[in-house]
């Protein structure tokens, strides 16, 4: 009786152990050249996210600003070809 109660206990705390990952931590934790590679990967892929997000809205942003001065909008387009020629003569 006793012992199937400490077996469901710690049945229980393994599942809860294995549901947390501490396991993996704590191999992490004791080793750093496996620290360091995913921390090195994870930096990677997080700076080439960032860089096609910002292609991607940059796009959308400059597409949206051609349509916009297609319309001629006359307050709104002369504010968008200031900024269109101040964007190219910096290119």
């Amino acid at each position: 009786m006793f012992n199937k109660k400490i077996n469901k206990k710690i049945d229980s705390i393994n599942e809860k152990l294995e549901k947390s990952r501490i396991i993996e931590m704590s191999y992490l934790i004791g080793n750093k050249k496996e620290i360091i590679k995913r921390n090195l990967l994870a930096g990677i892929f997080r700076g080439v996210g960032i860089g096609v997000g910002i292609t991607i809205i940059s796009a959308i942003l400059i597409i949206v600003l051609q349509k916009l001065i297609k319309l001629n909008i006359p307050v709104i387009g002369d504010y968008i070809t200031d900024i269109v020629t101040i964007v190219q003569k910096n290119l």
